[in-house]
This record gives structure tokens, C-alpha cells and sequence, in this order.
């Protein structure tokens, strides 16, 4: 019986002695892998939502990559550790809330927000009522952040969300500088306007750019709107622009819908210049789409991947390696929330188990405070302001040979 007892308590000792070592490679491997990160305490978990499947997939798994190496980087510091995870909202509103909820039950800390803008208006108005601090990488509508004036109609229609900050431009600005920038190039004598009246970020855009267009006396001879249900034939707004003689047509929308716009143009015989925003980076990625009819074509972006500053190269090169293709602007956005949320903490007295809440206040008030800039890959000495909205200059570009090319 002596005997049965000794071989038993070996038996168990080389059974816990195997499984120790067995969660140790876990962790290694998690950490290698970007997974949970090492070092001592808990990990902060930030949490984010966009469309990793669907038309606007591009946008999504954009941010989601920009934003792990982001993490990886600085994790690998040591020290103050992050964990992510994204969920996928397929570009839908009620997705984004489930999508959310999925986050909050998983212990989110930090939220990264919604990548498009519709789904953010209602994962926004989530976080500001549990109180979660939210920095959207993209979604640029003045409805994220809520308290915004519309330029036209000079009304305040949803209270500010004092959780709830941005680090791509806010649709006025760019609606705004676009029309600046037209002005002061002297890109066209006659303006037509295309946009997507069912979307906030369309829309959004629109109403600033009109704003400033009226203020600058740059003629607008065609406005012309679309919506989902009708995004697929355009040739009513292309005769509509090209009969009232517009030289130059502004495409305040995604890439997808001012993709079939390039194309029908170009088979009546329309070459106007062309003009986007932020959200035409995408374009010559899209699958089955001539890159040529792109060529010459005008927009804002923060970010330009050709850029040979040693920052850019560095994130450019390691996406590349990482993911097999060439980063946008969303990628680049997403990563500088991660770096300037680490920057933001790093020189704090961050506790382990930190509630959201706790780390929301300390957040809102290094992102308020006129002591905190961020220099970043999509912009230098970076601020926000108490509505949320970050300071920063555009970039022009054009596209040519199938790049996108910086402007003066």
C-alpha cells in the first residue's frame, strides 16, 4: 500500500509539472502571435468594431491591421500592454450595437469606436451612456461626436458627447477644405456636386463644402443626390453635370459608388476633373476596376503611403510584410489611436483592473488638456478641442500612374 502511495504522488506531480509548462507556451506563443500581451498586470483591452466582411471590408480590416501593429509595437516596449479585438459589423448600425455588447461583455476598456460612420453614430451614443472612452480611427461624421453645428442650418441636433473624440477629419473640415482647396488652385470655373443623401458621412460633407463654396463664390451649376437603392446607375447625375457645363464634379462618398460614376463618365465621353475625400482611398484596390479612368483624379487624404518620411516607411514596409498589401488611410488613422492613446497613459498612474469608466476620465482629460499633442503618421503636433474633433492639416493628392502623388 506504501508502495501504491509513492507511485500515485508522483504520477500527480508530473501531471502538474506538465501542465505549468503547457500554459507557459500558451502565453508565449499568444504573445509571438499578438495575442495577449506579456508583461506585469493586466493588459488594457481595447476593442473596436468595423466591416471586416461585405462591400466596405477594405475600411474595416484596414483599421483592424493598422491598429494590431500599432499594439504589437508597443508592446513590445514593455511595460504598458494593450489587447485587441475587433468585431465584425458588416457596415450595419444594429450589427454595430450587437458587435458592441459582444466588446463590453468581453471587458472592454478602450474603445476604438466604428470604422464608417452610420454604425459609430450608434456605438457612440453606447459608449457615452456607459461612459467608455471612444476614438474613432474614420468615422467623420459630425453626428459621432454629437453638438456639432450644421453650417446651413445653424442648429445643434444631437448634445455633444463628451466621451466620444475623432482622429480622421470631421466632415465639415474636409467638406470645407475641399472647397478651399478648389478655390485657391483654380481647379474649375463650374462645379457640379454628386452625393449620397441616405448617409451622414455624404451629407455631411456636402453641407460644409456648399457652405464654403457660397462664402468663396464658387459656382455650383449641378447638385445631384443618390441612395443605396439607387447607386448603381448614375446617368441622370452625370448628364445632369456634364449639361450644365461643370469642368470640375466633387464626389463626397466612398470609393465604390464614385468607381461606377468614373465608369459611366467615361463611356458618354465626360472627363470633368474629379474631386474626392478620404473615403475615395480604396479605389485602386477595388477588384475588376480599370485604374486608368482614376488618373488625374483629386482628393484629401491624412496619409500618403509613397511618403518617404523614416515613420511612414517603417508602417508601410511592415504592413506590407504583415498583410501583402499597401496601407490607407484608415490603417494609418487606426494606428495613431493606439499611439496616441499609449502616449496619453504612458506617464500615468494606470492601475490593474482599472474600471472603463475611470480610464474614460483620464483620457478625456489628457485629449482636452492644451499640454497634450500627438505627432503621428497622419499628422503633426496633433490636438483636439472639448467637441472631440482633431486638429490637423490635409493632404492634397492626385492620382497618377496608378499612386497616389502629393500635391503643394
Amino acid at each position: 500500500m506504501a508502495l501504491c502511495l509513492l507511485m500515485v504522488c508522483a504520477c500527480l506531480s508530473a501531471c502538474g509539472g506538465s501542465d505549468s509548462s503547457s500554459a507557459a507556451s500558451t502565453a508565449s506563443t499568444a504573445s509571438a502571435e499578438g495575442g495577449e500581451p506579456t508583461g506585469s498586470g493586466a493588459a488594457i483591452k481595447i476593442g473596436g468594431t468595423g466591416p471586416l466582411t461585405g462591400g466596405a471590408a477594405i475600411y474595416g480590416n484596414a483599421a483592424k491591421n493598422g491598429a494590431q501593429i500599432a499594439v504589437d509595437e508597443i508592446n513590445a516596449l514593455g511595460g504598458l500592454q494593450f489587447e485587441l479585438r475587433y468585431e465584425d459589423d458588416v457596415h450595419d448600425p444594429e450589427k454595430a450595437v450587437t458587435a458592441y455588447n459582444t466588446l463590453k461583455d468581453w471587458g472592454m476598456q478602450v474603445f476604438l469606436g466604428s470604422v464608417t460612420s452610420k454604425p459609430a453614430v450608434a456605438t457612440s451614443t453606447e459608449a457615452n451612456s456607459d461612459h467608455i472612452f471612444f476614438l474613432t480611427p474614420s468615422a467623420s461624421s459630425t453626428d459621432v461626436l454629437g453638438g456639432v453645428e450644421n453650417p446651413l442650418t445653424e442648429t445643434v441636433e444631437i448634445p455633444r458627447k463628451d466621451n466620444v473624440f475623432q482622429m480622421c477629419f470631421v466632415d465639415p473640415n474636409q467638406g470645407s477644405a475641399s472647397a478651399q482647396y478648389i478655390y485657391d488652385q483654380k481647379l474649375g470655373e463650374k462645379v457640379a456636386v454628386i452625393y449620397k443623401n441616405d448617409d451622414v458621412y455624404s451629407t455631411g460633407i456636402y453641407n460644409s463644402f456648399a457652405a464654403k463654396a457660397q462664402e468663396l463664390n464658387i459656382e455650383i451649376v449641378s447638385t445631384t443626390t443618390f441612395t443605396d437603392d439607387t447607386s448603381t446607375d448614375f446617368s441622370v447625375q452625370i448628364a445632369d453635370a456634364k449639361d450644365n457645363g461643370a469642368d470640375l464634379v466633387f464626389l463626397p462618398m466612398y470609393y465604390e459608388a464614385a468607381s461606377m460614376i468614373l465608369i459611366q463618365a467615361d463611356s458618354v465621353g465626360y472627363k470633368p476633373q474629379w474631386f474626392g475625400v478620404d473615403g475615395m482611398d480604396g479605389i485602386l484596390t477595388l477588384k475588376g476596376f480599370d485604374t486608368k479612368l482614376a488618373e488625374g483624379v483629386m482628393l484629401l487624404t491624412p496619409f500618403n503611403a509613397d511618403s518617404e518620411d523614416e515613420a511612414t516607411s517603417k508602417f508601410v514596409s511592415t504592413y506590407k510584410e504583415q498583410f501583402g498589401d499597401v496601407p490607407n488611410q484608415f490603417a494609418a488613422d487606426a494606428y495613431d489611436c493606439v499611439w496616441s492613446i499609449y502616449n496619453a497613459l504612458k506617464d500615468e498612474e494606470v492601475a490593474e483592473g482599472v474600471s472603463a469608466s475611470d480610464l474614460c476620465d483620464k483620457l478625456i482629460g489628457k485629449f482636452t488638456s492644451s499640454d497634450f499633442t500627438y505627432d503621428g503618421l497622419t499628422g503633426e503636433g496633433m490636438t483636439w478641442d472639448e467637441t472631440g474633433a482633431v486638429s490637423k492639416s490635409p493632404k492634397g493628392m492626385v492620382i497618377k500612374d496608378g499612386a497616389y502623388v502629393g500635391l503643394d
